[in-house]
């Protein structure tokens, strides 16, 4: 590869660079890239493109040539891609309960089992949350039921919401209230009233139905899986005819029993009238720690199966001329293929950790993120809905320090040609590590977010390819 601090750079716009397949993929601060010959980037380097080329003619609309910098443009671009740092916390997830009715071999949150109430939220707490989310300097509001099993402390979930409802008469947020649920104790009631007041529902549906109920298991010899879809099923029913702009979504916990099984789960979700399917990595939390030797793998046994799980998905693209997709790809497409970042909380720089999430525990602790409350030392923890005021919360040394630890610039990261579409998580690097700034090349989240970029570019050189990656992103 070219040494570039040998290359006069008097007309090269700041870039990264890296090669794939057999051509150099360039990108810049705000996202914008392109893909050169071996021969192309050596004349772009050494200034002897010819200016009337159409390659040419890419770099400069990409700002990618110095003294032909659009700044206007590229000042428009920064501002919308960090527009989210002047914004304020929009997703706020409450712990309704740490009760739970499955035992999950990866569970993140610890859930208790069998336990009594005092792991409840109770009513006094829930109004003092809700108060506070009100409180947020964002004009978007998304309020999010976790546990434990949320359904389990149904009257506190019934006030919440009702509650936040008749509370933004009077604040004209737009509001969002979502529930993520195992369904083990919903009933028709409760999914009337869900639907009634447009309240999104996600489940786990780690498909084919062996292996989700090897991973969810449900006590009392009742069928995890048959019980999730029953009500998938139910719902969206209903919710096509009560709220058909928030129909529900499943995501699929991934463990090293999917692997054999990708096909099976893409057709599970495609016969469920699903959009899409949602692949999720374990994540080194909670119950996962002790039984990853069962159930883990290594980042490049999972990127095999994400590779397997999106050709399939490709390849009904295009032979069966239907649009179906994979959330977390989607999201990153529409970084790398649009000017629109979806503010992926997890995948940008610096996280959403207190400026763009906050998580408010059953017992009125409040943590940075939803993975801050998952660590036992509450290392993460930045008040109480009791004792402290949102403006010490959101200014807490800790916010601070989680936003300096996932800013990318100054990282190791910023030498990374993925670095405009990426994001890294404190919080995961001190589970893993013990400090939020380890080297992150001996980090299995890097190497998976490394391995999905080097993917998802080689695919995008792919013409037919890349019009299917360009059909989901119009769908935004």
């Amino acid at each position: 590869m070219i040494k570039l601090e040998k290359v006069k750079k008097k007309n090269l716009g700041f870039f990264r660079y890296k090669k794939i397949n057999n051509n150099i993929l360039l990108t810049n601060e705000v996202g914008n890239f392109c893909f050169l010959s071996l021969d192309d980037f050596k004349k772009f380097i050494y200034g002897q493109l010819d200016s009337k080329s159409k390659i040419y003619q890419v770099l400069k609309n990409g700002n990618f040539i110095k003294n032909k910098i659009n700044e206007k443009v590229l000042i428009n671009d920064y501002r919308r891609k960090n527009s989210f740092l002047a914004q304020g916390p929009s997703l706020h997830i409450i712990v309704l309960t740490k009760r739970c009715d499955h035992v999950c071999t990866y569970c993140q949150a610890s859930a208790k089992i069998n336990c009594d109430k005092k792991y409840d939220m109770d009513a006094r707490i829930a109004k003092k949350t809700v108060d506070m989310i009100f409180q947020t300097t964002n004009r978007s509001i998304s309020i999010e039921f976790q546990g434990g099993e949320p359904l389990l402390n149904w009257e506190i979930l019934k006030f919440i919401t009702d509650y936040s409802i008749e509370k933004n008469k009077h604040n004209d947020k737009d509001i969002r209230i979502h529930l993520m649920s195992n369904f083990g104790v919903m009933d028709q009631e409760k999914l009337n009233f869900l639907a009634k007041r447009r309240v999104g529902l996600s489940t786990s549906l780690d498909a084919p139905e062996q292996v989700h109920n090897k991973n969810r298991i449900f006590p009392g010899a009742k069928n995890s899986y048959q019980n999730a879809v029953k009500w998938i099923k139910k719902a969206n029913k209903i919710y096509k005819k009560e709220a058909d702009d928030c129909m529900p979504g499943v995501v699929n916990t991934i463990t090293r029993d999917s692997f054999p099984f990708y096909r099976e789960m893409v057709d599970e979700n495609l016969s469920l009238d699903f959009e899409g399917v949602y692949i999720r990595p374990l994540s080194p939390f909670g119950t996962a720690q002790k039984t990853w030797k069962e159930i883990g793998y290594t980042p490049e046994e999972y990127l095999d199966y994400y590779k397997n799980v999106l050709d399939y998905i490709i390849k009904i693209n295009l032979e069966k001329k239907i649009e179906f997709y994979e959330r977390g790809t989607f999201f990153i497409l529409l970084k790398i293929l649009s000017k629109i970042d979806p503010n992926d909380l997890d995948m940008r720089s610096p996280c959403g950790a207190g400026i763009g999430q906050l998580l408010y525990n059953y017992d009125g602790k409040v943590y940075t993120c939803d993975e801050g409350r998952m660590i036992k030392d509450d290392t993460f923890m930045i008040g109480n809905v009791d004792k402290s005021s949102y403006e010490e919360m959101v200014g807490s040394d800790i916010v601070k320090s989680m936003c300096v630890a996932s800013c990318l610039d100054g990282l190791q990261c910023d030498r990374c040609v993925y670095k405009p579409y990426c994001g890294v998580c404190p919080v995961y690097n001190y589970a893993q590590h013990g400090t939020l700034f380890p080297q992150l090349s001996c980090n299995n989240r890097c190497k998976i977010n490394m391995g999905i970029f080097d993917y998802l570019f080689k695919k995008l050189e792919d013409e037919e390819v890349r019009k299917v990656f360009e059909s989901w992103v119009k769908k935004y």
